[in-house]
Protein backbone atom coordinates (compact mmCIF):
# COMPACT_ATOMS: atom_id res chain seq x y z
CA UNK A 1 0.00 0.00 0.00
CA UNK A 2 1.47 3.60 -1.08
CA UNK A 3 1.40 6.07 1.40
CA UNK A 4 1.40 10.16 0.93
CA UNK A 5 3.28 11.93 2.99
CA UNK A 6 2.92 15.91 4.07
CA UNK A 7 6.15 17.81 5.53
CA UNK A 8 6.17 20.91 6.79
CA UNK A 9 8.76 22.83 6.52
CA UNK A 10 11.13 25.99 7.79
CA UNK A 11 13.60 28.10 6.70
CA UNK A 12 15.19 29.63 9.86
CA UNK A 13 18.38 32.10 10.56
CA UNK A 14 21.11 29.93 11.32
CA UNK A 15 21.50 30.44 14.73
CA UNK A 16 24.87 28.86 15.13
CA UNK A 17 26.01 32.28 13.73
CA UNK A 18 24.41 34.51 16.22
CA UNK A 19 26.95 37.41 17.20
CA UNK A 20 26.82 40.99 18.58
CA UNK A 21 26.07 42.19 14.82
CA UNK A 22 23.42 39.95 14.36
CA UNK A 23 21.21 41.24 17.36
CA UNK A 24 18.94 44.61 17.44
CA UNK A 25 18.95 47.05 20.31
CA UNK A 26 16.01 45.51 21.46
CA UNK A 27 17.45 41.96 22.68
CA UNK A 28 15.75 40.53 19.03
CA UNK A 29 17.69 38.43 16.04
CA UNK A 30 18.61 40.40 13.21
CA UNK A 31 17.28 38.19 10.59
CA UNK A 32 18.87 39.78 7.71
CA UNK A 33 22.35 39.77 9.23
CA UNK A 34 22.09 35.78 9.42
CA UNK A 35 22.01 33.21 6.27
CA UNK A 36 18.98 31.55 6.01
CA UNK A 37 19.09 27.34 6.48
CA UNK A 38 16.66 24.74 6.47
CA UNK A 39 15.33 23.95 9.73
CA UNK A 40 17.52 20.80 10.65
CA UNK A 41 14.38 18.47 12.34
CA UNK A 42 12.47 19.71 9.04
CA UNK A 43 15.17 17.45 7.39
CA UNK A 44 14.67 14.81 9.18
CA UNK A 45 10.97 14.72 9.03
CA UNK A 46 11.67 14.83 4.65
CA UNK A 47 13.94 11.88 5.56
CA UNK A 48 11.44 9.54 7.08
CA UNK A 49 9.03 10.52 4.37
CA UNK A 50 11.23 9.45 1.54
CA UNK A 51 12.06 6.39 3.45
CA UNK A 52 8.24 5.37 3.63
CA UNK A 53 8.14 6.34 -0.37
CA UNK A 54 10.98 4.17 -1.00
CA UNK A 55 9.78 1.08 1.05
CA UNK A 56 5.98 1.51 0.14
CA UNK A 57 5.87 4.64 -2.68
CA UNK A 58 3.29 7.46 -2.82
CA UNK A 59 3.68 10.75 -2.81
CA UNK A 60 5.90 13.39 -1.21
CA UNK A 61 4.79 17.06 -1.02
CA UNK A 62 6.22 19.60 0.73
CA UNK A 63 5.22 23.11 2.77
CA UNK A 64 6.38 25.96 3.44
CA UNK A 65 4.85 28.95 5.23
CA UNK A 66 7.24 31.89 4.41
CA UNK A 67 8.71 34.83 2.46
CA UNK A 68 9.72 34.35 -0.98
CA UNK A 69 13.30 33.05 -0.18
CA UNK A 70 12.01 30.61 0.98
CA UNK A 71 12.05 29.00 -2.47
CA UNK A 72 15.36 28.27 -1.34
CA UNK A 73 14.86 25.28 0.48
CA UNK A 74 11.41 23.66 -1.52
CA UNK A 75 14.12 23.47 -4.22
CA UNK A 76 16.82 21.82 -1.94
CA UNK A 77 13.28 19.46 -0.75
CA UNK A 78 12.57 18.27 -4.20
CA UNK A 79 16.43 18.06 -5.02
CA UNK A 80 16.23 15.37 -2.17
CA UNK A 81 13.58 13.64 -3.70
CA UNK A 82 10.05 15.67 -2.60
CA UNK A 83 7.83 15.11 -5.46
CA UNK A 84 6.04 18.65 -4.78
CA UNK A 85 6.10 21.96 -3.63
CA UNK A 86 4.13 24.39 -2.44
CA UNK A 87 4.97 28.28 -0.88
CA UNK A 88 2.20 29.74 1.32
CA UNK A 89 3.16 33.09 1.05
CA UNK A 90 0.84 36.04 2.23
CA UNK A 91 2.11 39.09 3.92
CA UNK A 92 -1.59 38.66 6.02
CA UNK A 93 0.48 35.95 7.94
CA UNK A 94 3.04 38.46 9.32
CA UNK A 95 3.19 38.05 13.27
CA UNK A 96 1.48 34.70 13.13
CA UNK A 97 2.17 32.68 16.68
CA UNK A 98 2.43 29.10 16.87
CA UNK A 99 -1.51 29.36 16.96
CA UNK A 100 -2.23 31.00 14.17
CA UNK A 101 0.96 29.46 12.18
CA UNK A 102 -0.72 25.80 13.43
CA UNK A 103 -4.33 27.36 11.95
CA UNK A 104 -3.31 28.42 8.81
CA UNK A 105 -1.00 25.75 7.90
CA UNK A 106 -3.97 23.23 8.61
CA UNK A 107 -5.45 25.29 6.02
CA UNK A 108 -3.32 24.48 3.35
CA UNK A 109 -2.94 20.89 4.72
CA UNK A 110 -6.61 19.88 4.33
CA UNK A 111 -6.45 20.77 0.53
CA UNK A 112 -4.04 17.64 -0.02
CA UNK A 113 -5.01 13.98 0.00
CA UNK A 114 -2.52 12.36 2.68
CA UNK A 115 -1.84 9.57 5.05
CA UNK A 116 0.92 10.93 6.94
CA UNK A 117 2.38 14.53 8.06
CA UNK A 118 5.59 14.80 9.11
CA UNK A 119 7.35 17.92 10.62
CA UNK A 120 10.59 18.32 12.41
CA UNK A 121 9.86 18.71 16.11
CA UNK A 122 10.53 22.22 16.67
CA UNK A 123 12.54 24.87 14.69
CA UNK A 124 15.74 26.32 16.11
CA UNK A 125 14.31 30.06 15.94
CA UNK A 126 11.65 29.66 18.37
CA UNK A 127 12.17 25.87 20.24
CA UNK A 128 8.67 25.72 21.25
CA UNK A 129 7.71 22.57 19.35
CA UNK A 130 3.78 23.46 19.82
CA UNK A 131 2.95 24.34 16.31
CA UNK A 132 3.62 19.90 14.96
CA UNK A 133 0.58 19.38 18.50
CA UNK A 134 -1.54 22.70 16.87
CA UNK A 135 -1.38 21.33 13.59
CA UNK A 136 -2.67 17.61 14.64
CA UNK A 137 -5.58 19.55 16.92
CA UNK A 138 -6.89 21.45 13.83
CA UNK A 139 -6.45 18.02 11.87
CA UNK A 140 -8.49 16.35 14.31
CA UNK A 141 -6.20 13.46 13.41
CA UNK A 142 -3.89 11.56 16.27
CA UNK A 143 -0.38 12.63 17.20
CA UNK A 144 3.27 11.02 17.59
CA UNK A 145 5.69 13.22 18.61
CA UNK A 146 9.35 13.34 19.62
CA UNK A 147 9.71 10.03 16.84
CA UNK A 148 13.47 8.70 16.87
CA UNK A 149 12.10 5.59 14.78
CA UNK A 150 9.25 4.18 12.85
CA UNK A 151 8.98 0.80 13.48
CA UNK A 152 5.95 -0.65 11.26
CA UNK A 153 3.46 0.90 8.87
CA UNK A 154 0.74 -1.65 7.76
CA UNK A 155 -2.41 -1.20 6.05
CA UNK A 156 -3.86 1.92 7.86
CA UNK A 157 -1.65 1.50 11.44
CA UNK A 158 1.81 3.09 12.01
CA UNK A 159 3.99 2.67 14.71
CA UNK A 160 6.66 4.75 15.90
CA UNK A 161 8.98 5.08 18.79
CA UNK A 162 9.04 8.12 20.34
CA UNK A 163 11.44 9.67 22.92
CA UNK A 164 10.34 10.59 26.21
CA UNK A 165 13.24 12.09 28.08
CA UNK A 166 13.85 9.41 30.39
CA UNK A 167 12.82 6.81 28.03
CA UNK A 168 11.04 5.82 25.38
CA UNK A 169 7.29 4.90 24.11
CA UNK A 170 6.23 2.49 21.22
CA UNK A 171 2.85 3.93 20.35
CA UNK A 172 0.60 2.67 17.74
CA UNK A 173 -1.84 4.89 15.96
CA UNK A 174 -4.41 4.92 13.06
CA UNK A 175 -3.96 6.72 10.09
CA UNK A 176 -4.29 9.53 9.01
CA UNK A 177 -1.25 10.54 11.39
CA UNK A 178 0.52 13.58 12.10
CA UNK A 179 4.02 12.95 13.45
CA UNK A 180 7.07 15.45 14.55
CA UNK A 181 10.29 14.08 14.42
CA UNK A 182 13.89 14.46 16.06
CA UNK A 183 17.42 15.25 14.73
CA UNK A 184 18.04 11.33 16.60
CA UNK A 185 15.39 9.68 13.84
CA UNK A 186 17.89 9.37 11.20
CA UNK A 187 20.63 10.60 8.79
CA UNK A 188 18.94 13.38 5.95
CA UNK A 189 19.98 11.88 2.47
CA UNK A 190 22.52 14.36 0.39
CA UNK A 191 20.97 16.47 -2.96
CA UNK A 192 20.89 13.76 -5.68
CA UNK A 193 22.84 15.43 -8.57
CA UNK A 194 20.12 14.50 -11.33
CA UNK A 195 17.67 16.10 -9.45
CA UNK A 196 19.38 18.90 -8.89
CA UNK A 197 19.96 19.23 -12.69
CA UNK A 198 16.45 18.80 -13.12
CA UNK A 199 14.80 21.20 -10.93
CA UNK A 200 17.79 23.72 -10.54
CA UNK A 201 15.56 26.86 -12.40
CA UNK A 202 12.59 25.81 -10.61
CA UNK A 203 10.89 28.78 -9.46
CA UNK A 204 7.75 30.32 -7.85
CA UNK A 205 5.39 32.65 -9.40
CA UNK A 206 7.01 35.57 -7.20
CA UNK A 207 10.49 34.51 -7.52
CA UNK A 208 10.19 35.15 -11.18
CA UNK A 209 8.34 38.25 -11.33
CA UNK A 210 10.77 39.62 -8.78
CA UNK A 211 13.54 38.47 -11.29
CA UNK A 212 11.89 40.31 -14.43
CA UNK A 213 11.42 43.42 -12.36
CA UNK A 214 15.03 43.36 -11.40
CA UNK A 215 16.07 42.97 -14.97
CA UNK A 216 13.27 45.64 -16.49
CA UNK A 217 13.44 48.33 -13.59
CA UNK A 218 11.99 51.11 -16.21
CA UNK A 219 9.22 48.34 -17.03
CA UNK A 220 5.28 49.54 -16.38
CA UNK A 221 3.86 46.89 -13.62
CA UNK A 222 1.63 45.75 -16.56
CA UNK A 223 4.70 44.82 -18.73
CA UNK A 224 6.19 43.07 -15.77
CA UNK A 225 3.17 40.78 -14.95
CA UNK A 226 2.64 39.73 -18.75
CA UNK A 227 6.06 38.71 -18.89
CA UNK A 228 6.16 36.85 -15.39
CA UNK A 229 2.90 35.14 -16.36
CA UNK A 230 4.48 34.11 -19.76
CA UNK A 231 7.52 32.82 -17.79
CA UNK A 232 5.62 30.79 -15.37
CA UNK A 233 3.54 29.52 -18.27
CA UNK A 234 6.73 27.94 -19.21
CA UNK A 235 8.69 26.96 -16.05
CA UNK A 236 4.78 25.49 -15.75
CA UNK A 237 5.14 23.31 -19.29
CA UNK A 238 8.20 21.97 -18.05
CA UNK A 239 6.91 20.86 -14.89
CA UNK A 240 9.43 23.54 -12.98
CA UNK A 241 6.38 25.60 -11.22
CA UNK A 242 6.38 25.83 -7.77
CA UNK A 243 3.09 26.03 -6.56
CA UNK A 244 2.26 29.46 -4.32
CA UNK A 245 -0.81 29.92 -2.41
CA UNK A 246 -1.77 32.54 -0.38
CA UNK A 247 -4.71 32.99 2.51
CA UNK A 248 -7.58 33.51 -0.08
CA UNK A 249 -6.94 29.84 -1.45
CA UNK A 250 -6.65 27.77 0.76
CA UNK A 251 -9.71 29.29 2.41
CA UNK A 252 -8.54 30.79 5.99
CA UNK A 253 -10.11 32.73 8.44
CA UNK A 254 -8.45 36.27 8.88
CA UNK A 255 -9.50 36.27 12.02
CA UNK A 256 -6.99 33.49 13.01
CA UNK A 257 -4.31 34.88 10.86
CA UNK A 258 -1.43 37.33 11.57
CA UNK A 259 -1.16 39.61 14.13
CA UNK A 260 -4.95 39.04 15.34
CA UNK A 261 -4.91 35.48 15.52
CA UNK A 262 -2.14 35.38 17.71
CA UNK A 263 -2.91 35.53 21.61
CA UNK A 264 1.05 35.40 22.28
CA UNK A 265 2.34 39.20 23.00
CA UNK A 266 5.79 39.83 24.25
CA UNK A 267 5.85 40.81 27.65
CA UNK A 268 9.61 42.03 28.28
CA UNK A 269 13.21 41.62 26.53
CA UNK A 270 15.96 41.46 28.80
CA UNK A 271 19.56 41.12 27.55
CA UNK A 272 21.75 38.69 29.77
CA UNK A 273 25.41 39.44 29.99
CA UNK A 274 27.22 36.39 31.04
CA UNK A 275 30.78 37.71 32.63
CA UNK A 276 33.32 35.51 34.60
CA UNK A 277 33.64 36.34 38.34
CA UNK A 278 37.60 35.50 38.19
CA UNK A 279 40.09 35.03 35.47
CA UNK A 280 43.41 33.36 35.84
CA UNK A 281 46.15 33.14 33.29
CA UNK A 282 48.08 30.13 32.76
CA UNK A 283 52.06 29.66 31.48
CA UNK A 284 52.14 27.78 27.92
CA UNK A 285 55.10 25.88 29.63
CA UNK A 286 54.90 22.39 31.78
CA UNK A 287 55.47 24.26 35.10
CA UNK A 288 52.20 26.29 34.08
CA UNK A 289 50.18 23.30 33.24
CA UNK A 290 50.89 21.13 36.15
CA UNK A 291 50.26 23.90 38.46
CA UNK A 292 46.67 24.13 36.90
CA UNK A 293 46.40 20.65 37.40
CA UNK A 294 47.13 20.30 41.04
CA UNK A 295 44.52 23.56 41.32
CA UNK A 296 41.66 21.60 39.60
CA UNK A 297 42.53 18.78 42.09
CA UNK A 298 42.54 20.49 45.20
CA UNK A 299 39.37 22.33 44.20
CA UNK A 300 37.48 19.00 43.40
CA UNK A 301 37.14 19.74 39.90
CA UNK A 302 38.91 16.86 38.06
CA UNK A 303 39.99 13.48 40.63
Amino acid sequence: MAYNCVVLIKQVPDTKRITGKAMNDDGTVNRSALPAIFNPEDLNALELALQIKDKFGGKITVITMGLPAAGAILRDSLFRGADEAILLTDAKCAASDTLATSYILSCAVKKIDYDIVLCGRQAIDGDTAQVGPQLAEKLGVPQITYVEELIELNDKTITARRNIGAGWQQVKAKLPVLLTVTADANEPRVAAAKKMMKYKNARTPIEVEQKIKLENAEAAEADIKKLAEHKCSELEKKGLLIKQWNLDFVGADLTWCGRNGSPTKVHRIQSVVLASKETKSIEPNDRGISDMIHELIEDKIIA
